[in-house]
């Protein structure tokens, strides 16, 4: 029984060295997913400031850098579904309109739909062609308050997304008296304060700005 009883133990201690054996003491933590080199444009970590994220109602808080204004509008917009298409034939996370999808070089709806890299680099192309139509606007009026709304470049460029760069034109022509709406009710104003303040120096402003730039 003795004998037994020391059999089962040195096999005890002989499996426990084993097994601590193959074990690191020291584990070297590795990030789990792959980093690709990317321009920054699409990428820019959140602030980790508090202060710094804009006060927006029901909008992820993704910080105030470009991937921030572009999640926002987004969620606004689809709640961030790449396959959403409207009652209006507006399709995908940014709810592009096929004429607009032109501007920036999409001829293909179907494929645009089916292809989330293609619909973040139309959102980038579409922000490059506003900022230069708008950048007198912008020049203009940004700091100034105007209905009631601080306005700022992103809020300029947000508003031209809802209702298109002539909107946000005659929005300002009229010093913010007429309400510019689109199909659904919602205005180029609110579009103005919701996503105000972000930075998008990042953006370059192009007139001929495509998805092959």
């Amino acid at each position: 029984m003795i004998k037994k009883w020391y059999f089962y133990a040195s096999l005890i201690v002989i499996i426990t060295f084993l097994t601590l054996g193959f074990k690191p003491f020291n584990l070297e933590t590795k990030p789990w997913f792959l980093i690709e080199k990317t321009d920054g444009s699409e990428y820019v970590f959140p602030s980790q400031e508090k202060d710094d994220y804009p006060k927006l109602n029901n909008f992820p808080y993704t910080g105030n850098r470009l991937i921030g204004f572009k999640e926002a509008v987004a969620f606004k917009e689809s709640q961030g579904k790449y396959r959403k298409v409207n009652t209006l034939g507006y399709m995908g996370k940014y709810q592009f309109g096929s004429e607009t999808l032109r501007t920036v070089g999409v001829h293909n709806d179907r494929a645009f739909l089916k292809n989330p890299a293609l619909q973040e680099k139309a959102f980038i192309a579409l922000l490059s062609k506003n900022k230069w139509v708008l950048r007198k606007e912008i020049e203009r009026y940004e700091g100034k308050i105007i209905s009631g709304v601080e306005i700022t470049e992103s809020g300029i460029l947000a508003a031209a997304h809802l209702g298109g760069a002539g909107s946000v034109k005659n929005f300002f022509k009229n010093k913010g008296n007429r309400r510019f709406r689109d199909a659904y009710g919602t205005s180029l104003r609110s579009y103005m304060r919701d996503f105000g303040g972000y930075d998008l120096s990042s953006i370059e402003a192009d007139s001929n700005a495509t998805i092959n730039d």
